[in-house]
C-alpha cells in the first residue's frame, strides 16, 4: 500500500470525560518544521495548526520523530522553519516565550537531596529575572497547583522517595506552575500501570478544560490518544502522514502498514453509533492459538514402525 499525507479540516470532537470547548482560534502554529541531529534527519518538513484549547495526540512508531517534535516545539533544540504562538490579547503571531510553552518529558531527572516544593518552584524559572528568586507570589501560585493535584501532603517530601504516579503528578506540577499556554507532554504514562494512566491523563483533561490549555501529546497508546485527544496526527519515516478526527486516522489498514504488524480497530461501548457513548480501541489481530503442538522428547525420538 503507498501511503499518502493527507489532513482533515474536521471540527475537534473531545474525547473525554470532561466537557472542553476548543476555541477556533489558533493557538500554535508549526510549519515545515524540519529537525536535524547531527547528521540523521529526525522530523521532515512537518506542517500542523493547534487551536487554543485543544488537544492533539502525536502517534506514530518509535522513532518516528514525536519526542523530537516536542523537544523543538518547547525550544529545548534547534530546528529549521517556524513555531509561532498566538497570544489570547490578541497580538500578532509570534515565537513563544519560554514561559508559555512547558514540557513534561518522558523521563524526567528528579534530583536528589530535593523536596517537591523546591523541585514545584523550578517551574516558576521562566517568570524569573537574572539572580531572580521566588516571591510569595511564585510560592502561592505553587501551593495552589500542588493543592489541585492533591499533592499539598508531599511538599516537604524528597522527590526520590515519591511512587511513580507521585512522581508524575509532580512533574506535571512543575509544568503548571509555569502557568504555560501549551503544555507538552512527552509518553507522560509509559511508566505508569493502566489505573494511574487513566487518572494522569484524566486530570490532564480536567486541567484543559478549566485553564484553557491546548495540549500537544506523544502517546504510545492508540487507544488511550483516541480517548482522550480531539484530533491524531500520525507520524510515519518523520513526516506527517494524516491528521484527523480519531475515526479519520485510526484504519485498521493504514495502522498496520505503518506498525508493521496486523491491527484491529473496534468501537465498543453502549451505542456504537454515537460516539459520544463509545472508545475505539486498536489491539493487535488475536493471535492463532490452534498451532500444532511440537512433539514431545519421547515422540520424537521413537523409531517408525
Amino acid at each position: 500500500m503507498v501511503l499518502t499525507t493527507t489532513r482533515s479540516e474536521t471540527e475537534a470532537t473531545p474525547k473525554g470525560n470532561t466537557p472542553t470547548t476548543v476555541s477556533s482560534m489558533t493557538a500554535l502554529t508549526v510549519e515545515n518544521l524540519t529537525v536535524h541531529l547531527g547528521d540523521s534527519l529526525i522530523v521532515d518538513r512537518v506542517d500542523l495548526q493547534l487551536s487554543r484549547g485543544e488537544w492533539v495526540a502525536l502517534i506514530g512508531p518509535n522513532g518516528s520523530g514525536k519526542s523530537t517534535m516536542l523537544r523543538a516545539v518547547s525550544g529545548v533544540i534547534g530546528y529549521d522553519g517556524d513555531i509561532m504562538i498566538e497570544p489570547s490579547d490578541g497580538g500578532s503571531p509570534r515565537r513563544p516565550k519560554a514561559s508559555e510553552v512547558a514540557l513534561v518529558p518522558q523521563n524526567p531527572v528528579l534530583p536528589a537531596g530535593m523536596t517537591v516544593i523546591e523541585y514545584v518552584l523550578l517551574g516558576r524559572t521562566a517568570h524569573l529575572g537574572w539572580l531572580g528568586r521566588e516571591s510569595r507570589a511564585d510560592r502561592r501560585i505553587a501551593a495552589s497547583v500542588l493543592t489541585n493535584l492533591d499533592l499539598r501532603t508531599f511538599a516537604g517530601r524528597p522527590v526520590t522517595q515519591l511512587s511513580g504516579g507521585e512522581a508524575q503528578r509532580v512533574v506535571l506540577a512543575r509544568a503548571l506552575v509555569q502557568e504555560p499556554s501549551v503544555l507538552l507532554l512527552d509518553e507522560p504514562t509509559s511508566a505508569l500501570d493502566v489505573g494511574h494512566q487513566n487518572a494522569v491523563l484524566e486530570m490532564v483533561d480536567e486541567l484543559r478544560a478549566e485553564l484553557g490549555l491546548t495540549v500537544l501529546a506523544a502517546m504510545h497508546d492508540l487507544t488511550l490518544a483516541a480517548r482522550f485527544a480531539d484530533r491524531l496526527a500520525l507520524l510515519h519515516e518523520h513526516r506527517l502522514l494524516r491528521v484527523g478526527s480519531v475515526t479519520e486516522v485510526l484504519h485498521a489498514d493504514l495502522l498496520s502498514e505503518v506498525y508493521q504488524t496486523d491491527l484491529t480497530v473496534t468501537r465498543i461501548g453502549r451505542d456504537p453509533d454515537d460516539e459520544t457513548q463509545t472508545d475505539i480501541v486498536v489491539l493487535a489481530t488475536p493471535r492463532n492459538r490452534n498451532r500444532p503442538t511440537p512433539n514431545t522428547p519421547e515422540e520424537s525420538t521413537k523409531e517408525p514402525s
